[in-house]
């Protein structure tokens, strides 16, 4: 991975990968970073024992792949999450 990212946008992503329902498509068209790329960054700023519970957590799982979610589903938030 050649960038480089501030620590605001290391948090963000990190915080974006955690999210069930932000795709890693979402963390691609944002940030320039891929699922494998985000899984080494992970690995990387990550404790061992947070890093496993995380692939534990997203291994499979059809939300964080925007072509496994059901057709119906076209937000990456639930539209309650954030305060206004």
């Amino acid at each position: 991975m050649t960038a480089s990212f501030s620590e605001s946008e290391l948090s963000r992503i990190i915080e974006m990968a955690w999210e069930d329902r932000t795709p890693f498509e979402a963390i691609e068209k944002l940030f320039g970073l891929n699922e494998a790329a985000v899984i080494k960054l992970m690995r990387r700023e990550l404790k061992p024992s947070s890093f496993r519970l995380w692939r534990a957590r997203v291994h499979g799982r059809a939300s964080k792949h925007l072509q496994l979610r059901h057709p119906d589903i076209s937000r990456a938030y639930c539209l309650t999450q954030y305060k206004r």
